[in-house]
Order: structure tokens, then C-alpha cells, then sequence
């Protein structure tokens, strides 16, 4: 993926507490190894914070998605609702699982689909679990820290990108 294929960042969601609608913000600091600052995942408090596993520490989900579903089944479902915490636009987040990639500042690495469940279908409305089968998003894990903001690049990673952040970090 090019630098002329990258996504953006439409929004920002966390919230605290572990079933508390989350909460849009313009900007965000993405720890290394926890989650964004401020969400209930990054405090261990999440509601699947317990379970074994990675890919809780940052959840994007796509504009596309949400619009496509929309579309086809009539379930307009609000970002903040997704639950997930960055909303993108302009990208195929299927194509960054098991892949390094950047959002703003923050490398990140893709773990697996976000598929919907029961708690999701609970929290919002009957039909999201069959609606949203591979278009709820993306888990990923935070491997470098940094700021993520509202129109951000989210972008794939490649070799000069990579070495360009590690200079400055020794530098810094």
C-alpha cells in the first residue's frame, strides 16, 4: 500500500468504563503495549480485558463498513456505537490484518478481524451480529507509542517509514 492509498482518521472514541457509551476525542496518546490513554483496555478494565489474547489495544473500524451495512440491511449503526476506537476512512482495514501499520504517530500491528457478537447486537440493535460478519473492524496492538489524531494517515508500513521513525526516537 502506498503513501496515495492511505486511509484517514475520522474520529476517535474511549471511554473509561468497561460498558459506558465511548466518547468522541480529537486526539489521543497511544501507549506501547496497553491502549490508547483514557479507554478502558489500556486500564485493563475493558469487558474482554481478562481474556487471553492481543488485539485489544486499539479496534478501527471503517466508514465504508458502516455505510455499506447500511446500505444493504437498513442498520445504521453510529460509530461511537461500534465500540470500536478509531473510525477510518478511505481504507480496506481487512487488508492490514497481520500487518504493521501506522495511525498518525502510533506503529501498530493488525491482529485479527473484529468480528460483532452478542454483546454488540445487545448494546445496539437485533440484526448487527449477522450484519456486521467481516465488516466490524480490525484488532490491533499498539508496538509503538505516539499521538493519534482526527485526520491522521493510517497507512501501511514500509521499510523507509520505519527507519525514519526509529531515527527519530534515537535521536529524541
Amino acid at each position: 500500500m502506498s503513501d496515495q492509498q492511505a486511509g484517514k482518521v475520522s474520529n476517535i472514541f474511549i471511554t473509561a468504563e468497561a460498558e459506558a457509551m465511548p466518547h468522541s476525542v480529537t486526539k489521543v496518546a497511544a501507549l506501547a503495549g496497553r491502549g490508547l490513554e483514557g479507554d478502558r483496555y489500556a486500564s485493563g478494565s475493558g469487558t474482554w480485558s481478562s481474556h487471553p489474547g492481543g488485539g485489544r489495544q486499539v479496534t478501527l473500524v471503517a466508514q465504508e463498513d458502516l455505510d455499506a451495512v447500511a446500505s444493504e440491511t437498513g442498520i445504521r449503526l453510529r460509530p461511537a456505537a461500534s465500540r470500536r476506537n478509531v473510525l477510518t476512512a478511505g481504507l480496506d482495514l481487512r487488508m492490514l490484518v497481520g500487518k504493521k501499520f501506522w495511525i498518525g504517530r502510533a506503529l501498530c500491528q493488525g491482529i485479527r478481524l473484529c468480528e460483532p457478537c452478542s454483546y454488540l447486537e445487545e448494546k445496539t440493535q437485533p440484526g448487527v451480529l449477522n450484519a456486521f460478519v467481516h465488516r466490524a473492524g480490525l484488532r490491533a496492538d499498539i508496538l509503538l507509542g505516539g499521538e493519534i489524531a482526527i485526520g491522521d494517515a493510517v497507512r501501511e508500513v514500509d521499510a523507509a517509514s520505519l527507519q525514519e521513525r526509529e531515527a527519530r526516537t534515537r535521536s529524541a
